[in-house]
């Protein structure tokens, strides 16, 4: 029996329903159908799921953003369209089974003892022997052998002109039938499984049930009913987020246009989050204590949830997804990027805000994460990361923290601190995101520096400023030095003080020229003196601008060499000036104060592009952990778990069990019999031949007992 590819054809309708019906029910309609739901699945995977609106128009433009929303690709196994494709999979695969099942039943059963001796000349493996016995002696002692061999044979006696003559039917590889059943019954399995703990549930409480998706905000207790799903809900995979000492009960399920809540019948209280870190700071185990509250008997419940490790109760699996803050307290130290800012303290808690102000400027503080380790790759190949045109971590830092890239090169895992997100917001709503590090990072360039990374889009990855750390392990000297630069009286006195000390008593005429140019020098530094021409408020493109726009090309290099040296003696006195007034000793003129001003003079250059007013840096924290788990009631799991059984049954039996039948026609001849022997297999292979050898050998040469 060979499976049909065709579909039910029904006795009698119009030609319009009976073609749709043979469509339907044929195997190449399925086959397309799991074509499409592959291709599905595959975008499903490369494109992420479940991503904030922005983050695609970021990413594919607003007009493709637009398109792949209608079309429902940011959820795709959740879209009507898939659901449909699904259903209609399962209908087609279905309806394949139901036809073709009554005639594999009927084959299984069948000997097919009715051949005809000419028929057995039509195969391709046949042959012929003489036997020295009776022909239903030879038929008894012929099928008993099969019979050892794992054959199931049927003899048949037929009358001919020389007497009784005997066909021994025989089959064996059954299940290579039943494989066929097994593996479409396993799609049909799988997809009831994934239609069942998918959204088809969910859409159809939404569909004819009054539900619909909350796109507010607020408390979760003052979302209405209609936002909300029973506790009785057979199916629902949602994310709940418990920070520890507290509990919840409602889960919230994401859908493409917001979210449903799901109230559980039990609360989860967080008694303790866990993370174990290795030597190197990589964590390598989440785990979270729990306790679980039971709404209806007040039954407590403790447990103890990890990766790969879930937690049950009521039928209901909760899975460690991920972990979050749950709403640490920070104390972040303003810094003034200009003159017109004075440094101040603020304190907030993670996931809230604060206002503000910048003169007549209004600026809202929102914090928005807080990481208490970061480790990160740091590498002593590769090119320096210093470039001081560039605040890139991406291209500037890559080589030190180890880009994916560059898998040849040693690694060595560090943890670097503490850092904390934030983001300022002005009051069109425009919002810049900032990440900066707690504690100074050694890149290797001599002086530890503290990084103040910032982005404009969140698709975008932070551009770093760098600051270099004092004598004491903090940014206040380096702001200082900037307070400083923007005070002309202090400029001015810094221009006396570098040219007394770098012109000879004995050449005073010196000193106005060497102090005009000093003075220049601050000046276009500082942004005092603006280039016509630059896109540089100042730093040292100002100062590069300036030298080509009034230096001949042939003179530039000897005189930037020389502006260059004057500028950087005249900030070393800025800073001494500066300490001065702060009642601080004079710094020594050594290597540790020459690194710490070369990488000061790129980071006030650097410094000029810093788009906010004042630069939060984390001084303390209290952190409090919260955990992420994935709550779901799955009743196709088993159904999946079933499917994915048979289908590797099914394959199994398809792909390696051969189904053969064996017939030998046996006739008087003489005292003997004559024996016609064919063998039909559903697949040609070499086994099949030294299969046919072995049984040829063994029934149609062996002498009668």
């Amino acid at each position: 029996m060979t499976v049909s590819t065709q579909g039910l054809e029904l006795p009698a309708s119009s030609r319009t329903l009976r073609a749709a019906v043979e469509l339907l029910s044929s195997m190449r309609f399925s086959i397309s159908l799991l074509t499409v739901i592959c291709i599905a699945s595959v975008i499903g995977t490369v494109l992420k799921q479940h991503e904030p609106l922005n983050n695609y128009i970021n990413q594919f433009g607003p007009f493709w953003a637009e398109v792949f929303g209608k079309l429902d690709l940011y959820a795709v196994y959740s879209a009507w369209w898939f659901l449909l494709i699904l259903a209609f999979l399962v209908t087609s695969t279905s309806l394949c089974i139901a036809r073709n099942t009554p005639k594999i039943l009927a084959d299984l059963k069948a000997y097919k003892e009715n051949m005809r001796e000419q028929s057995l000349q039509a195969f391709h493996h046949r042959a012929q022997a003489s036997l020295g016995e009776a022909p239903e002696a030879a038929a008894q002692r012929l099928g008993r052998l099969l019979a050892t061999g794992g054959w199931k044979v049927k003899l048949q006696q037929r009358e001919t002109p020389a007497g009784p003559g005997w066909m021994l039917a025989a089959k064996a590889g059954a299940a290579n039938k039943l494989g066929y059943l097994a593996a479409h019954s396993a799609i049909v399995l799988v997809c009831l499984g994934g239609l069942l703990d998918g959204d088809l549930i969910v859409r159809a409480q939404m569909w004819w049930g009054g539900k619909t998706v909350y796109n507010g905000g607020g408390l979760i207790a003052d979302v209405k009913p209609e936002h909300r799903l029973s506790e009785r809900n057979p199916t629902f995979r949602g994310n709940l987020l418990v920070a520890e000492g507290t509990q919840s009960s409602t889960a919230i399920l994401n859908q493409s246009d917001g979210i449903l809540l799901q109230d559980l019948p039990f609360a989860i209280e967080l008694k303790k989050f866990i993370v174990e870190h290795y030597s190197t700071g990589m964590p390598k185990l989440f785990a979270s204590e729990i306790v679980i509250h039971d709404k209806a008997t007040g039954e407590k419940k403790e447990a103890r949830v990890e990766v790969n490790h879930p937690a049950s109760y009521k039928g209901i699996e909760i899975y460690q997804s991920s972990f979050d803050d749950g709403g640490s307290t920070v104390r972040l130290k303003a810094q003034p990027m200009n003159a017109a800012t004075k440094p101040f303290e603020i304190e907030g808690v993670i996931g809230g805000s604060s206002q503000l102000s910048n003169g007549n400027q209004k600026l809202t503080l929102e914090y928005t994460g807080l990481r208490v380790i970061n480790v990160e790759n740091f590498s002593a190949s590769g090119p320096s990361g210093v470039d001081v045109r560039k605040v890139d971590l991406r291209a500037s830092l890559d080589q030190r923290l180890g880009a994916a890239n560059k898998a040849d090169a040693p690694k060595t895992q560090r943890n670097v601190g503490p850092s904390v997100s934030y983001k300022l917001r002005d009051e069109a709503g425009q919002a810049r995101e900032f990440h900066n590090y707690m504690l100074p990072v050694d890149l290797g360039d001599g002086v530890p520096v503290f990084l103040m990374g910032m982005r404009e889009t969140p698709s975008e990855p932070y551009r770093y400023l760098r600051v270099p750390a004092d004598a004491q392990g903090s940014t206040d000297e380096f702001f200082r030095l900037r307070a400083a630069l923007a005070d002309p009286a202090l400029r001015a006195q810094a221009v006396r003080r570098y040219a007394a000390r770098m012109v000879d008593p004995s050449r005073k005429d010196l000193l106005p020229q060497l102090s005009a140019s000093a003075l220049r020098a601050l000046g276009l530094f500082s942004g005092a003196e603006p280039v016509p021409g630059s896109r540089a408020p100042g730093g040292l493109q100002a100062v590069a601008d300036f030298m080509e726009n009034n230096v001949p090309e042939a003179e530039r290099e000897r005189a930037g060499e020389m502006l260059v040296r004057i500028l950087n003696g005249a900030l070393f006195e800025l800073l001494q000036v500066a300490r001065e007034r702060a009642g601080l000793k004079p710094l020594a003129s050594d290597e540790s104060t020459q690194a710490f001003m070369m990488q000061a003079v790129l980071a006030l250059s650097d410094a000029y592009f810093y788009p906010a007013p004042m630069a939060l840096q984390l001084t303390d924290f209290t952190q409090l952990q919260a955990s992420v788990f994935q709550v779901a009631r799955a009743p196709g799991k088993t159904i999946v778990y079933l499917g994915c059984a048979l289908l590797i049954l099914g394959v199994f039996a398809m792909l390696y069990v051969r189904e053969r039948r064996l017939w030998i026609w046996l006739t008087p001849q003489g005292q003997g019999a004559q024996a016609s022997m064919a063998l039909s297999s559903n697949r040609q292979t070499l086994d099949t031949d030294r299969e046919f050898e072995q049984l040829r050998d063994k029934l149609l040469t062996r002498s009668p007992a």
